[in-house]
């Protein structure tokens, strides 16, 4: 039963980052690939990038330009990132996060998919680290802000 009276501030007394001009809109993709027992893979920004040395979701940028959806960006980031093959329809949609990078002068809109089923050994091909993390182990994981609200998100369906 919802929670009406002021005792109960609830999402009401939530904090959301606002930015405080329009930012452009920037669509990237990513994807909780989850293995047999059930962990989920992060890979670590390398040094160099923005936001390195923070474990997030593999994944990257959609060319909305050039017609690509999410789900063909995500097959050719995984492809060009962790060197695995992966067919759209084992990308289950998820979740989403959205967060203005005002320092980086775009708002982040991501897609999450899960999936479970891949072709080939996940290698690194960009540098970053890569560690299979347990569901519950992963708010421990320093991450983007946008990544942090999809972790508990994650966990409680994973668990």
């Amino acid at each position: 039963m919802p929670t009406t009276g002021p005792e109960a501030e609830g999402c009401f007394g939530a904090e959301v980052p606002r930015a405080s001009r329009p930012l452009p809109m920037l669509l990237v993709v990513a994807v909780a690939m989850v293995d047999a027992d059930g962990r989920v893979l992060l890979a670590r920004r390398p040094e160099g990038k923005a936001m390195a040395g923070l474990w997030e979701f593999p994944g990257g940028k959609v060319h909305g330009e050039e017609g690509e959806t999410p789900e063909v960006a995500l097959v050719r980031e995984l492809r060009e990132e962790l060197a695995v093959d992966i067919t759209e329809s084992c990308l289950a949609p998820f979740a989403f996060a959205s967060h203005p990078y005002e320092d980086q002068g775009f708002h982040l809109l991501m897609p999450l998919y899960i999936c479970r089923v891949w072709k080939g050994t996940v290698t690194p091909l960009e540098g970053q680290e890569l560690k299979w993390v347990r569901p519950m182990k992963m708010a421990e994981m320093p991450m983007p802000p946008a990544d942090l609200p999809l972790v508990p998100l994650l966990r409680d369906f994973l668990d």
